[in-house]
This record gives C-alpha cells, sequence and structure tokens, in this order.
C-alpha cells in the first residue's frame, strides 16, 4: 500500500493574493526557482497539462511548482485579458468595464491580478518560469514536448550549489 506521502502534490495551489506573496517570498529567500502555471478550470488544455505538470514538479525537486486557476480564487479574469481600470478603496477594489456593472474583487486577489498582468499571461494555459524574482521564460499553450524541455533547461540554469542546499 502506497504511503499518504507518495500521493502528496509537489504543485502548490495558491488559492489567494497572500498565498501568492507567501510562496513568492519564500521561495525568493530560498533562492528557489519558481514555475508557475496559469490555468481556467473551462480550459480543457489547461485542465490536459494538469499531470504533466505534477509530473515536472516531481521529477524537478529544486523548482517551487505553483498553480494558479483563475475561476478558483475568483480573479476578475477579463481584468487579466482586458486590463480594465481599477479603482482602490480600503480593501476592496471596483472594476469597471463598459455596459457591465460595477464588481468587486477583494484586494488579496487584486495581487494575483497584478501578478498575472505583469507577467501578461493573455492566455489559458501560460507557463512562466521565474528565478531570483525576475521572469526569465513564458510559454502559452498546451505543449508537453516545448514545456518539458523549457523546464529542463531551466533547471540546468539553476547552480549547482543552490540545488543542492534545497
Amino acid at each position: 500500500m502506497e504511503s499518504e506521502a507518495t500521493n502528496k502534490s509537489r504543485v502548490v495551489m495558491v488559492e489567494s493574493g497572500e498565498s501568492w506573496d507567501f510562496y513568492i517570498s519564500q521561495a525568493t529567500t530560498q533562492t528557489r526557482p519558481i514555475a508557475v502555471h496559469f490555468t481556467a478550470s473551462w480550459c480543457m488544455p489547461s485542465v490536459a497539462m494538469n499531470p504533466i505538470f505534477e509530473d515536472l514538479a516531481s521529477a524537478h525537486p529544486d523548482i517551487m511548482f505553483l498553480t494558479v486557476d483563475v475561476d478558483a480564487v475568483k480573479i476578475f479574469v477579463s481584468a487579466i485579458f482586458t486590463k480594465i481600470r481599477l479603482q482602490i478603496f480600503g480593501d476592496l477594489i471596483l472594476s469597471h468595464e463598459a455596459g457591465n456593472e460595477h464588481r468587486v474583487v477583494s484586494s488579496g486577489n487584486f495581487i494575483l491580478i497584478e501578478a498575472a498582468a505583469k507577467m501578461e499571461v493573455n492566455a489559458m494555459p501560460t507557463f512562466v518560469l521565474v528565478k531570483d524574482s525576475a521572469q526569465v521564460d513564458k510559454i502559452v499553450g498546451a505543449n508537453p514536448e516545448e514545456i518539458r524541455k523549457r523546464i529542463d533547461s531551466f533547471v540546468q540554469s539553476i547552480p549547482a550549489n543552490i540545488a543542492q542546499s534545497l
């Protein structure tokens, strides 16, 4: 019988802006590279990439693997795609979209909107590779061989002393 530890995912689901900040800060402090999968439950190519991302996480323990499901974190998705204007009022953000009523987005999720916009996430799935707090690569689309190739190359770029300390 397999132990519970062997079934545990190495991919961390980011569920809020606060958890995003925590994992990014943790990785930065540890000088640990990050692979992020921006996904959506309605996007079948994204869903199809989940097991591949899991396999890559198992194969590369020296990288922090994060998944951001734009539906699960209740990001106002059109804010990512159309970069609509947002106004901050205390802990709430009102989004303005022509022809639609205002929607309220929590400030914690605004961090994720900012992160996705900064990384120019315009389609699902998008994979972003980050090292030393800087984006070093981005792969758009569900291409398992290209993702494997890029992550393998990313791993090779990590100094040996960093990989050994993880």
